[in-house]
């Protein structure tokens, strides 16, 4: 009965991981249909641009919107596996992580990149997906997470060429932000074991020793 409802359990969580992950799309598609008839004028208008203040605030608008239709195909993909992924241990944590992904990586290329550049896109997220799935199964104990983040770095080893410099036209400073931000996630809301108390050593009591006057 007990294995019965554990299978359930990770069944619920999956369709929760599979549902949200569908609806994300959904709506960054819905974006990038506007945004091409406004010829991306959204993405330049609602991007992070470096080292302006005022666009400090397009750090949560830059993630839904892109440069072109191979952007966006480019980067959906990977946004679901990696998003059902790092979802598919509880959507509220999810939640979380996503935050934290999205304002380290977008303060990132705010930061790093050329003054007046402006960066948009979903690329920053789904590397901090990625190493999330990577550390997570480590900072939680899982084996199978575990299993699954060696997998993910073995299959798509290959992303790391763009979280350095010198690919024209990526914002390897996003990506690279994005990734870090992942792994400090993982950290921060890694699944917390209660400590083993540790049982106290019992004291020797002696026996009262008898006095004996002279």
């Amino acid at each position: 009965m007990a294995e019965q409802m554990s299978a359930e359990a990770v069944l619920a969580e999956a369709r929760r991981a599979f549902w949200v992950m569908v609806t994300a799309l959904a709506v960054i598609w819905a974006i990038q249909v506007v945004n091409a008839l406004l010829g991306y004028h959204l993405s330049y208008e609602f991007g992070v641009q470096a080292w302006n203040p005022l666009s400090l605030p397009e750090v949560f608008t830059a993630p839904f919107l892109h440069y072109g239709w191979d952007h966006i195909e480019g980067n959906s993909g990977p946004l679901f596996i990696f998003g059902f992924l790092a979802a598919f241990r509880g959507v509220r944590k999810f939640v979380s992580v996503t935050v934290l992904i999205i304002v380290v990586s977008g303060l990132g290329a705010w930061l790093t990149s050329a003054p007046g550049s402006v960066t948009a896109g979903a690329s920053g997220v789904v590397f901090g997906y990625f190493g999330y799935i990577m550390v997570r199964g480590l900072f939680d104990r899982h084996g199978i997470d575990i299993v699954i983040g060696v997998v993910m770095a073995l299959s798509f080893a290959y992303q790391f060429s763009v979280i350095v410099p010198g690919t024209p036209g990526v914002s390897w400073q996003g990506h690279l932000f994005g990734f870090v931000a992942g792994i400090l996630g993982g950290w921060i809301f890694r699944e917390r074991r209660p400590r083993t108390a540790v049982p106290a050593t019992p004291s020797l009591t002696l026996p009262d020793t008898p006095t004996t006057s002279p």
